[in-house]
């Protein structure tokens, strides 16, 4: 039976490519950082495959020792990790120059570090297997800047980094790796964002409507299997991510446009 381990798996799309697994029968682990959140995932997974096949961790992925701690109890009561989904990850909108650094931190270690932890914990094991398939949740943010990101851009561009060179080096052992650049998303998280969205990316980003949970962890698990390296939502990211050099000058203008009009009248 499949084990699929999925880091940020209390809501949003974690919670929604969990549901995805727990449909095909796969035994899932959940890991977040609150209990609560964990425990309402678990009983609604639950309904229709029972406690048995559920199993959830309490842990901050981006404390390395709780993470592995974590994915190591799923192991030993699942077994080894068939697929890794790392969707943990937080934003703090704010310009650079009011974003306080442990802000800054916070983005980096959860976003890049959180995942970077969660493959250690697998990974070695993967290869000596032969087998075994890992997704990083990106964003649409690790393909362009967006004004009051700088934090959160900077830690999804190296994520993208890191899935790069990571392909490269597991391929040979049979292990797959793939990222994907989800667009604004329907989730808790989100609804939390725009509260501290600036205006100007507000104006930039708020023209185009977000995606459902559901939505973006189909195109997630279809990739997974078929071992599709880089996912895109919307064509917008999809030209980002095949011809990013040539489309970004036309949307940094369009930005710039949009942000000087916005300062004009404050």
């Amino acid at each position: 039976m499949t084990h699929v381990i999925i880091t940020g798996g209390s809501s949003g799309i974690g919670l929604a490519v969990a549901r995805i697994y727990a449909a095909r029968g796969a035994r899932i682990s959940l890991l977040a950082r609150s209990l609560p959140a964990l425990e309402a995932a678990k009983a609604e997974l639950a309904k229709d495959r029972g406690e048995t096949s559920i199993r959830i961790e309490s842990a901050d992925v981006a404390d390395e020792a709780q993470t592995l701690a974590a994915i190591h109890n799923c192991e030993d009561a699942f077994g080894p990790c068939d697929i890794l989904i790392t969707s943990a990850g937080i934003v703090e909108p704010g310009r650079f120059d009011t974003l306080s650094s442990a802000a800054f931190h916070r983005q980096i270690q959860t976003n890049l570090f959180g995942s970077v932890h969660a493959v250690r914990a697998v990974y070695t094991a993967m290869k000596e297997r032969r087998s075994g398939r890992i997704m990083l949740v990106s964003s649409g943010a690790g393909l362009i800047g967006i004004y009051g990101y700088t934090a959160y851009c900077a830690s999804k561009f190296a994520l993208h980094g890191f899935a790069d060179a990571l392909r490269s080096e597991a391929k040979p052992h049979g292990v797959t790796v793939c990222v994907c650049f989800p667009p604004d998303t329907e989730t808790p998280q989100f609804s939390r964002e725009l509260e501290h969205r600036p205006l100007e990316a507000t104006v930039i980003m708020g023209r185009v409507a977000p995606w459902s949970s559901a939505a973006v962890a189909a195109r997630i698990a279809r990739a997974i299997d078929k071992g599709q390296f880089e996912v895109f939502f919307g064509w917008t990211l999809w030209a980002l991510g095949r011809f990013g050099s040539t489309v970004k000058p036309v949307l940094n203008w369009w930005f710039d446009k949009g942000i000087q009009r916005i300062s004009r009248r404050h």
